[in-house]
């Protein structure tokens, strides 16, 4: 049986609410874990789990709470996120730090950590040194790729190329061990484990280039948070990294310039870097890289070597749909 998108969300959406993790005590450190697992998301880390086990297996039960303890890990991550840059909204809610407090979310963002491992250990025990190895080592990347990430803020020598090796540990790390994890479920062998793992760091490439896009150009009603937030934080995106390397040298300094200027306000700030992204057509630039590293999935999930290939198409259909995502 192949599964569908919708039937693998279906399956995640279900056991998270099996957990009841809002029921536990102490309510103030468990709430905070229900209220961000129950408010959504795409759900896209756990249904590439169950996916990538369903290309080689029928039975993807043994996948499920791994899938779950990815998803647990990676709304941790958001918590922690969200009070570093200090955001206001997440998925068009407070945050939990605005509506709880800085401690808690630090402290409920833990307890998911110690969650997703318990969560991690419910899989068949002789699956579980791998599932721990390739979820710590993705982990541990997800953690280092964040430190780049606040690195660059103060770093003006860094490149696209710098932008990329941060992007392969902070985003991509656990798309591929999403699709890593999934596959060792469904007991493929290491070429096809291996094959996964280049086709995440691709897809974690473009996904997080997309977002670098939507926060400029997206839709703040359907993107789940207000634009231009990386533009007034200053963070080295792939856009401002590109426009960088693409502007001369009175278009980058002007650039570097209203990144700089504390007393301008957001909505001109946004504005007028906007513009400059224009004039340089970085919009259409970081289209023609998603579209590159859309390919470049395309051509690596063909190798993944099968004896139907038709159980290929339902993962085929959800890279394709997040390649077109406007959230």
């Amino acid at each position: 049986m192949v599964y569908s998108i919708k039937e693998c969300g279906s399956i995640i959406e279900e056991q998270i609410k099996k957990l009841r993790i809002g029921h536990n005590a102490p309510k103030h450190l468990y709430e905070p874990v229900a209220y961000m697992l129950e408010c959504g998301g795409k759900r896209l880390r756990p249904a590439l789990t169950l996916m990538a086990c369903n290309l080689f297996s029928d039975d993807i039960q043994q996948a499920i709470m791994p899938a779950v303890a990815i998803e647990v890990f990676h709304n941790f991550t958001l918590i922690h996120d969200d009070l570093m840059d200090n955001a206001d909204v997440r998925r068009n809610r407070p945050t939990v730090h605005k509506k709880w407090s800085e401690n808690t979310a630090i402290l409920s963002g833990d307890a998911m950590h110690a969650l997703a491992y318990r969560y991690l250990c419910r899989a068949p025990i002789e699956l579980q040194p791998s599932l721990l190895n390739a979820f710590s080592i993705a982990a541990l990347a997800v953690c280092e790729g964040q430190q780049y990430d606040m690195d660059f803020e103060s770093d003006n020598e860094v490149t696209v190329e710098n932008h990329f090796r941060m992007i392969t540990l902070k985003t991509a790390a656990l798309i591929t061990a999403s699709l890593c994890i999934g596959a060792i479920c469904g007991g493929a062998d290491q070429q096809n484990i291996e094959t996964l793992h280049r086709l995440g760091v691709k897809f974690g490439t473009a996904f997080q280039i997309q977002d670098d896009w939507l926060d400029v150009y997206g839709n703040s009603d359907v993107f789940g948070k207000k634009l231009g937030g990386d533009i007034l934080e200053g963070k080295k995106t792939y856009l401002l990294l590109t426009a960088l390397q693409t502007a001369d040298s009175d278009t980058g300094a002007r650039l570097l310039s209203l990144l700089n200027n504390r007393t301008l306000p957001p909505e001109d700030k946004i504005g007028n870097v906007k513009a400059i992204y224009d004039q340089l057509e970085i919009n259409q630039k970081a289209k023609q890289a998603i579209s590159y590293c859309h390919s470049e999935c395309a051509s690596l999930l063909e190798k993944v070597n099968l004896s139907d290939n038709s159980r290929k198409k339902e993962l085929e259909n959800l890279i394709t749909q997040l390649f077109n995502r406007e959230k």
